[in-house]
């Protein structure tokens, strides 16, 4: 069944159809047409260009509909254009005359922007509640790692002593502005298109403000050229998406690293590890590499969008169906993506051992020696080249600053003396800095409290 047939006195090209069609596609959001049309009727009624008794028939019949495709009794099939034919031409095959009124002060292009809406608006509710999930499990490795010290890199290099915990941190603020992003793009988007037409509103008496409220919405959308042709929240979200997974990534990056044999940080369980064809030993991250990898792919679908988008002239065009694959695409990979690497991350095992003891080979306390010298008197860039020469003394004499003994200190600097060693321990390095945002214990028992409550919201 097409919706528009009446001006046309061929049958549209058979690859024509195939290449207009969108069901293939559009098909995902069945429900949110069904619960569209059964708020669209509802409120027709209320204002009596529907009949009660004809409201109440096409509400029966899209909810057998929507129960038959749920079970799977009611299969989708290619003759239907797209999800908007499909149900109404199996609506008036159940009920009859009725179901040819569902379409009343309504158009296919105010139609799309409320599914497209009402989908998008459900799967950043979905993946919110994901990112809520995975900063739960992030939270408990950081309050069992408030001690672990490790490496802090600045340029891949060893640069300070850190804690796990604090480490950990960094990412539980990235995906926190993930979840805040995607809150602000459903506050933006949530207002209901429906009613607005093809274009240019209708000239039934609708009650717009109602279709909004029973779909859950702010309110009515308030330009009906507008409404038919914003893709902007689609455009948000995909670029949210795409911070999301760059945040993945990076922290896949890390993992990877990290459990290269010269780091031995983490082992990764081996439910989220494959191995070599060739190679016995190896046990590969496969799964943070294809995060990594798929990160291009969202990106993909953000700039493909922008694109699409880029010349549309008002108001609706049908390059505007292209939005929905894209964007499904997305979607899916962004979520796959963090249920797995969640994953991944809670059966992962972290060698505390192995992080100390890079953490003290690699001169991460030089910088707490130099403010040692500080303390003492000695201005900081003076501070600075001693300590620089100690490192070099080191590097010549394959040596740790805290195996030096005083007597190599004071050749380079009689003003070092025993406490030196206290002063450049990776447990006093890290327990000095407890300005908030650092990684002493204090500091990070108070950030930790705020997380608690952020997460209990």
């Amino acid at each position: 069944m097409k919706l528009w047939g009446g001006r046309f006195t061929k049958e549209t090209n058979q690859l024509v159809h195939n290449f207009n069609a969108s069901l293939p596609f559009d098909q995902k959001f069945y429900e949110e047409d069904i619960a569209g049309s059964i708020a669209h009727v509802t409120m027709l009624a209320e204002q009596n260009i529907l009949t009660q008794e004809d409201c109440d028939l096409i509400i029966q019949g899209l909810e057998g509909i929507r129960e038959d495709i749920r079970s799977g009794k009611l299969e989708f099939s290619e003759e239907h254009e797209d999800i908007h034919s499909f149900v109404e031409a199996h609506l008036i095959e159940r009920i009859g005359d009725a179901g040819k009124r569902l379409h009343t002060g309504r158009s296919r292009n105010d139609q799309v922007a409320l599914d497209m809406k009402l989908y998008t608006r459900k799967e950043i509710l979905e993946m919110d509640g994901l990112l809520k999930d995975l900063l739960s499990s992030i939270l408990k490795i950081m309050k069992e790692n408030t001690g672990t010290i490790m490496p802090g890199f600045t340029h891949l290099q060893k640069a300070q002593p850190i804690t796990l915990a604090h480490h950990l941190g960094a990412y539980f603020e990235m995906f926190t502005r993930d979840r805040s992003r995607l809150q602000d793009i459903h506050d933006r988007m949530n207002y209901c298109p429906l009613g607005s037409g093809a274009l240019a509103g209708t000239t039934y008496p609708l009650n717009r403000e109602r279709t909004a409220a029973l779909l859950g919405f702010a309110g009515p959308t308030r330009n009906s050229m507008d409404s038919v042709s914003d893709r902007d929240y689609l455009i948000e979200f995909s670029a949210a998406m795409s911070i999301i997974m760059m945040h993945l990534s990076r922290f896949c990056e890390e993992i990877i690293i990290w459990n290269t044999n010269e780091y031995q940080f983490i082992d990764i369980d081996d439910s989220y590890s494959t191995g070599s064809s060739i190679m016995p030993q190896k046990k590969n991250p496969d799964i943070a590499e294809l995060v990594r990898g798929k990160t291009g792919r969202v990106y993909g679908s953000l700039i493909s969008l922008l694109t699409t988008m880029k010349s549309l002239s008002l108001a609706y065009n049908k390059d505007m169906q292209e939005d929905k694959e894209f964007v499904f695409d997305a979607i899916d990979t962004t979520k796959g993506c963090i249920v797995l690497f969640h994953g991944m991350l809670d059966t992962m095992t972290f060698h505390a051992d192995r992080m100390r003891a890079s953490a003290e080979g690699g001169f991460t306390n030089a910088t707490d020696a130099a403010d040692y010298l500080v303390g003492k008197g000695v201005p900081f860039r003076d501070a600075h080249g001693i300590v620089g020469q100690l490192v070099l003394y080191c590097i010549e004499h394959n040596l740790s600053l805290g195996e030096m003994s005083i007597e190599e200190y004071r050749k380079i600097s009689p003003v070092f003396e025993e406490d030196i060693y206290d002063a450049i321990r990776m447990e006093t390095c890290v327990e000095k800095r407890n300005t908030i945002g650092a990684p002493g214990t204090e500091a990070m028992a108070e950030v930790i409290a705020e997380y608690e409550k952020y997460l209990a919201q």
